[in-house]
């Protein structure tokens, strides 16, 4: 690491300062979770649907495959698993009752302390609409139920390796 990737101003004795938002920048850039107050596992995933049969079938899925999961089953109940849980990823419905899809991923995103966590969306209601607005939002990807599983596995895997460009859309 070479002092020139992050911004410092140098004090009359010589001394090195930093601003906490250039700090907190730089840490987002390089995959360095702010201060250990929120570092997310690679390897947790909270699915966020309203749809029991779908809850169960992913997280069957999932923890075949080596992940740990947790449900909510729906947006306000995902702000407190968030926090909790602490995933590195969200699979998230699109259409529930209460706060959709696109209000959660909008709060994960917007707050410096989750903005780092990573969003599947999946939805029933495929629409340019609904996939514009959700990658907009800042979600990595996008899928269409019935979801294909070996799919839904890939798309995780790409999301999860920090070497993967783009965003996924189905």
């Amino acid at each position: 690491m070479t002092l020139r990737q992050l911004k410092a101003s140098r004090t009359p004795g010589g001394h090195f300062r930093i601003l906490k938002k250039d700090l907190e920048m730089f840490m987002r850039k390089k995959g360095i979770y702010p201060f250990g107050s929120f570092q997310p596992f690679n390897n947790r995933i909270l699915t966020v649907d309203d749809d029991p049969q779908i809850r169960d079938l992913l997280t069957t899925i999932l923890s075949k495959n080596g992940y740990q999961t947790e449900i909510a089953t729906d947006g306000f109940d995902a702000g407190f698993k968030i926090r909790a849980f602490k995933p590195g990823l969200i699979i998230l419905d699109l259409i529930m009752p209460g706060m959709d899809g696109f209000e959660v991923c909008k709060r994960v995103k917007e707050n410096s302390g989750t903005s780092h966590i990573k969003i599947l969306a999946i939805t029933g209601f495929d629409s340019t609409e609904n996939r514009e607005r959700i990658m907009a939002a800042g979600a990595g990807g996008y899928l269409t139920k019935p979801v294909e599983m070996g799919t839904l596995l890939r798309h995780v895997k790409q999301l999860f390796d920090p070497g993967s460009v783009g965003d996924l859309v189905k």
